[in-house]
């Protein structure tokens, strides 16, 4: 088959691989019909290269059809249309079982300390080969995979694999009450996604930025947004739109590479250029992350409330402003998207025929698997307009 392979730091390739097989009774294989692009792949594209091997198959966004089911795949059956959720859960341990499912014990990576396995995203979290190929292997297909109907385009339901479900989560944990303001730092897929949604449960949403296409799609969509490019101090434009309190809940939809940290770009620059087994420890144990979109969102919640971070971070050793988190009684929420704890509950507004988070509407670009190498510089360049990417294999 064809899939889209990483090769070295800004440089993956679309090569001929092995087709998938079924390994283990609880797995499947299925044709892949949509596979997207996500932010944190751009990672794997800059930042966490040592922790890949060239050929390594990346993607974790990922639908199609069930192709080959194992003798204990539950009641997935071939011919069923699924999408496949990023994170590869059990569903019955003790985490899964209290909805916890990026932190999955069954599927682990105890080797890194890491939570559960994810698809196409590095040995730190098992190395598990990725959908942005012809055909995926879906370990516990017994219960990860989500039947979704016929009828509708596959893009009313691929970003249920995750960046819908990660907004839903931003929202969520960001406690935002009636009536209450939420600010989202980047406007990026994850951004436009939480900004929607929160319209829709009906707060008032401000959306920071600095790319005009991303800004425009988001005032679009009912958000006031402002552009980091036009004001000298964000914390301080926000203040000034909240009656001087801030937001009442903060998202930073970004997470390690946000601008506007050159002492942290250059440390990640100057690791990025090291072999892997030097690479390797100090990424893991003493990485920095550039932290300018995190900080921007603690200062820009009002006092007692809450910042929710749904952007990836890597870093051992960040400064964090403890004095002002304290001080302001703030609470923070992190973490990978658990995404089965959100599905049902998204999946009834998916199933509204009009649209309402206008998911359908958001890819900017819709290529080949084989356009892939060059999507990926496109996307990590903000070049041509580009939000989000859906690839067809």
């Amino acid at each position: 088959m064809r899939a889209l392979t990483w090769q070295g730091k800004r440089s993956v390739s679309v090569e001929t691989v092995p087709d998938p097989v079924i390994q283990q009774p609880t797995d499947a294989v299925i044709r892949v019909t949509s596979t997207a692009i996500c932010g944190s792949d751009l990672h794997l594209y800059e930042v966490l290269g040592p922790f890949l091997t060239p050929g390594d198959v990346l993607g974790h966004e990922t639908m199609g059809i069930v192709e080959e089911v194992g003798a204990e795949a539950g009641d997935l059956q071939v011919g069923d249309r699924v999408v496949v959720p990023f994170n590869i859960s059990c569903g019955s341990c003790w985490m899964c079982s209290r909805g916890l499912y990026a932190q999955c014990e069954t599927t682990q990576v105890r080797e890194f300390g890491k939570g559960a396995s994810l698809f196409g995203y590095t040995s730190l979290y098992g190395a598990v080969p990725g959908g942005q190929a012809e055909y995926l292997r879906v370990p516990h297909a017994d219960f990860g995979p989500i039947k979704v109907p016929e009828g509708v385009s596959d893009e009313r339901y691929l970003y249920l694999s995750d960046i819908l479900p990660t907004a839903w989560q931003a929202f969520e944990y960001a406690d935002v009450p009636e009536e209450g303001t939420v600010a989202v730092f980047g406007l990026g897929p994850v951004g436009q996604l939480t900004a929607r949604i929160a319209r829709h449960a009906g707060r008032r949403v401000i959306g920071i930025d600095r790319v005009p296409e991303r800004l425009a799609l988001a005032a679009a969509h009912g958000a006031e947004v402002v552009d980091l490019d036009a004001v000298d101090d964000v914390t301080q434009a926000i203040l000034d739109l909240t009656d001087g309190r801030g937001a009442d809940g903060t998202v930073d939809a970004v997470g390690m590479e946000a601008h506007g940290s050159p002492l942290a770009k250059a440390a990640i620059s100057a690791v990025g250029v090291l072999p892997d087994r030097v690479a390797r420890p100090l990424t893991d144990k003493f990485a920095i992350d550039r932290l300018a979109a995190l900080q921007a969102a603690i200062k820009s919640a009002r006092r007692g409330g809450t910042v929710s971070v749904s952007g990836v971070y890597g870093g051992e050793i960040d400064p964090m402003p403890m004095m002002e988190i304290f001080d302001r009684g703030l609470t923070m929420r992190f973490g990978q998207c658990h995404v089965k704890r959100w599905t049902d509950e998204i999946t009834k507004v998916l199933e509204q025929g009009d649209d309402v988070l206008d998911v359908e509407g958001l890819a900017t670009h819709r290529l080949s698997l084989e356009e892939a190498p060059a999507a990926y510089e496109m996307f990590q360049k903000k070049q041509d307009g580009c939000v989000k990417v859906v690839l067809k294999p």
